[in-house]
């Protein structure tokens, strides 16, 4: 018997119907029979029994038909590992983060990675922006860059790098000549934001919520760009992470001022689900994003 006797047996078996089986195989019905009855001839005896004008597996058909899913299936992973082996290793990864400045950087590592993996398929999904771990958990992203962990036994943490939130402002503004700012400096600002809500603001939750501060306007401006340009302005102040200010600062009037007299440190990690077993490629991908940022990168 041949590879195509089984496929045909095991498609009819799992179809429940010639009808269907045909369009399967991509057989016309003749083809089909004529398959079946060399099958059928190479066996010695019937491997199907039509009963009210459906087929039902004789004694013979069943070990034939236990013996067609045991080999195929084994072929069916002798291929993966073929192209695995030639290849290299294939799938996906779907990926997302809690803050769209992620994507300045996350980007060109990816760029990276598939040079090295070309038949790894890498997702941004930025639906699951800002909420990457609930979108975790549901199974809609494989892996969440994130600075804000919960404790949750379902999720396992990596830790892949730590930078420094900094206020950028015109070089007009009274904070230009500061060392530093504190809470009770944003009082009377007008502060510049990505997105809401609030509680994803990393100066929200780490300066002026525990200060139980607000600033005297908020402004959700999600492109980078603009809010730029209204801080060269002197027309509001904003967080941005260290590395991200830093090529703006060259050749603008803005000026990068620190949080707190030891920095707004913050420290991001990979997020996986804790109790899933992922293919090798995803601990393939983690290694490469800490090397990559860490070594390359330089980010602090």
């Amino acid at each position: 018997m041949e590879i195509r006797h089984l496929k045909l047996i095991k498609a009819i078996v799992e179809e429940g119907s010639i009808t269907k089986a045909i369009d399967k195989l991509h057989l016309t019905q003749s083809a089909l029979s004529h398959q079946l009855k060399e099958a059928e001839y190479q066996l010695g005896t019937a491997i199907f029994l039509r009963t009210n004008k459906k087929l039902v597996l004789t004694k013979a058909g069943e070990k034939i038909y236990a013996l067609a899913n045991e080999i195929l299936d084994k072929l069916t992973e002798t291929q993966s590992q073929i192209k695995q082996m030639v290849y290299g290793e294939y799938g996906e990864i779907r990926i997302s983060t809690e803050c769209f400045s992620s994507y300045h950087w996350l980007p060109p590592v990816l760029k990276q990675f598939h040079l090295l993996y070309p038949n790894v398929e890498l997702k941004i999904i930025t639906e699951a922006t800002h909420i990457p771990l609930q979108k975790l958990l549901e199974n809609t992203i494989d892996i969440a860059i994130v600075s804000d962990t919960i404790k949750d036994n379902h999720i396992k943490y990596t830790e892949l790098f730590q930078d420094e939130v900094v206020m950028a402002v015109s070089e007009n503004h009274p904070w230009a000549d500061k060392k530093y700012v504190v809470a009770e400096d944003f009082i009377n600002e007008h502060l510049i934001i990505h997105s809401l809500p609030m509680e994803t603001v990393t100066i929200h939750q780490f300066v002026l919520a525990p200060a139980k501060v607000t600033p005297k306007k908020i402004t959700p401006l999600p492109l980078t760009e603009a809010s730029l340009e209204m801080v060269k302005a002197d027309m509001g102040v904003m967080s941005m992470a260290k590395w991200a200010l830093q090529p703006h600062l060259k050749n603008n009037p803005i000026k990068a001022v620190k949080v707190g007299k030891n920095g707004l440190k913050r420290k991001h990690f990979i997020a996986t689900r804790a109790n899933e077993t992922y293919p090798d490629y995803f601990q393939h991908f983690i290694n490469f994003l800490q090397n990559e940022i860490n070594l390359q990168w330089n980010i602090q």
